[in-house]
């Protein structure tokens, strides 16, 4: 039987079983006919419904509309067939009524609830970042009992890949950046008879500036990618879940060298980069403003004060901390899927660029403070 009724008072009760579908069209007719349109109050419960169509679901409802049509209440025990949505949405458009968009129907409690979530992801995603950085900081000390928990093949390999595979890219940016520098402000000097500035502009911007901040971003770009990509790559094939369960700490074999190799990477990158700036301003210096390297050599010694060179030395271990950081904290979120790989390699590039960025206005504030 497709249909159930029973009557207690004004209260009619039906229950609906089986197929309620095409096939069956015939008894569903049947059975909603014998249906009282005149009860004050009709309870349905769907609970038993193996199949409902959108043909019955319609016959349902008309029914049901007639009966509230006449007075009557009309209640589902639990939810409401998926189907009377629809149907209720092309009745409304067939009569002609607007569709509520998504930004009619948002309210305001919409809106503060996105701020909570969007709040508990910030602080989840915090407590995580200083949960990862203790976790690195005690398997540092830990390592530093023991020169083979330093794994020192693995951060000579890391030394390599980072640092001296990177050389030509950045030696060839320092060189174009430092000549663009420098002819640039050849071209704005030279209107005031001060062509000789140019090689103190360039001799500062690249030793404080230029040289290791430039350094820093294709570092981010070529090896805090790389990081974030391996270490996902070894998050999906479970190769770090092998290695805990074999008793290997992952944050000794996984983060610690990358991080060593890269801040001791950086700077000796730094150090080449400050040297292909310096020779990139005394090459357009010798081609557009007639200084000979005699006289550059002399000029940029007599411009650079102690603490210039040391200003920006400084920063590259900061940088290369950072980079190597977010790079593998990015690599070691990625889950379930090669789309998570991509995006979170993504991140790693964009959040490392930025808090490079950030650590370098940090260091000019400080810098003028201390008068450095």
């Amino acid at each position: 039987m497709l249909l159930e009724s029973q009557q207690t008072g004004d209260t009619l009760a039906l229950r609906l079983n089986g197929d309620w579908c095409i096939e069956n069209i015939g008894e569903v007719d049947a059975a909603l006919a014998g249906i009282d349109a005149g009860s004050r109050r009709v309870k349905i419960d769907c609970s038993r419904v193996n199949t409902l169509d959108l043909s019955c679901a319609w016959m349902l409802q008309r029914r049901l509309e007639a009966i509230r049509a006449a007075g009557g209440n009309v209640e589902f025990a639990g939810d409401e067939p998926r189907h009377f949505r629809f149907l209720v949405e092309m009745s409304e458009r067939g009569q002609g009524k607007p569709r509520k968009t998504e930004e009619e129907s948002t309210t305001l409690l919409h809106g503060v609830a996105w701020i909570g979530r969007r709040a508990v992801q910030q602080a989840t995603q915090t407590r995580d970042a200083v949960g990862f950085f203790g976790r690195v900081a005690a398997t540092m000390l830990r390592s530093m009992r023991s020169v083979r928990s330093l794994r020192l093949p693995s951060i000579t390999r890391h030394i390599y890949e980072t640092g001296i595979q990177a050389i030509p890219i950045v030696s060839l940016i320092a060189f174009l950046i430092s000549v663009i520098v420098a002819y640039l402000g050849a071209q704005q000097l030279s209107q005031f008879g001060a062509e000789i500035y140019t090689v103190d502009l360039v001799a500062i911007a690249v030793l404080r500036e230029m040289g290791v901040l430039l350094t820093a971003i294709i570092v981010a770009g070529r090896s805090g990618s790389a990081f974030a990509a391996e270490i996902g790559v070894m998050r999906l094939n479970e190769e770090v879940d092998a290695l805990q369960s074999m008793g290997v700490d992952p944050y000794e074999v996984l983060v610690l060298p990358r991080l060593i190799g890269l801040v001791i990477a950086l700077p000796l990158l730094t150090i080449i980069a400050d040297a292909m700036g310096l020779a990139g301003g005394a090459l357009l210096s010798s081609a557009l403003l007639d200084i000979s390297l005699t006289q550059f050599i002399p000029r940029v010694q007599a411009a650079l004060a102690p603490t210039t060179f040391w200003a920006g030395f400084i920063k590259a271990p900061v940088f290369a901390l950072l980079i190597a950081m977010v790079g593998t904290y990015r690599g070691l979120q990625v889950r379930d899927s090669s789309k998570e790989l991509g995006r979170l390699t993504t991140v790693a590039v964009v959040q490392s660029i930025f808090l490079v960025i950030f650590a370098d206005a940090i260091f000019a504030v400080v810098y003028v403070q201390l008068d450095f």
